[in-house]
């Protein structure tokens, strides 16, 4: 799992494209439930789970049209590849929206115990096929934990340091759409550099040509290579 990450647990309040009206929002310490509060909150909470489940979505699609070898091969020093990437989100999800909110993953697999970076990497007795299973059984037990808890709801993530531990549903859906996020980016990389497919299908990266790709590299090799002469001469 994971350490406690530096992203700020931002009030509903002061979202304002959700909020209904500004102030209005905040009620005194022992008033009564102010039902615009709550609106405010469940607005909140169906965002941040739809980023949470189309970075979910963008990660998986990263395994389309892999063989074993390839969605294994680690591209990276330290190992990184797209199956392993799947496994390690599966395992997370899995945990923060489980244990932390006393609703553990009924029948965890063994390595999610595991010290050695066994969340990293598909073993000899998994496919494929057994990971993506296992990525959907933990996001439905997600997904249902999101569903029954509201967002003030509190936890406890015990991997996290002491002061730290004590966290909202909120905090844990901020956590986990950054954590997704980040390795569906990893992803995105390391599928790139093993068959050149890159992009999400949503129109930000440019649509070029595989010889105008190889004249922008070059260009942009050119542009590294002088800048490093120029710093040279200074």
């Amino acid at each position: 799992m994971s350490d406690v990450d530096a992203v700020p647990e931002v009030h509903p309040a002061s979202t304002s494209t959700l909020a209904a009206s500004g102030n209005a929002l905040l009620s005194d310490e022992g008033s009564a439930p102010n039902p615009d509060r709550a609106a405010a909150d469940a607005a909140v909470k169906q965002t941040l789970h739809r980023y949470l489940q189309k970075h979910r979505a963008a990660l998986l699609a990263k395994l389309d049209g892999l063989a074993e070898r390839q969605a294994r091969w680690p591209v990276t020093p330290t190992g990184t590849n797209v199956l392993g990437l799947v496994k390690h989100v599966a395992g997370v999800q899995a945990g923060y929206f489980g244990e932390v909110f006393g609703r553990p993953l009924p029948d965890p697999p063994a390595w999610l115990e595991s010290e050695d970076g066994e969340d990293m990497y598909a073993t000899l007795d998994e496919t494929m096929a057994d990971v993506v299973a296992f990525h959907h059984r933990s996001a439905a037990h997600a997904d249902a934990t999101i569903d029954a808890l509201d967002l003030t709801a509190t936890g406890t993530v015990p991997w996290w340091p002491e002061g730290h531990r004590d966290v909202t549903l909120h905090r844990i859906l901020v956590h986990m759409a950054y954590e997704t996020a980040r390795h569906a980016g990893h992803a995105d990389i390391v599928r790139e550099m093993l068959d050149g497919l890159a992009g999400d299908g949503d129109g930000n990266l440019a649509d070029k040509s595989p010889e105008e790709w190889v004249r922008w590299r070059e260009q942009l090799v050119d542009i590294a290579e002088r800048s490093g002469l120029r710093d040279l001469d200074a």
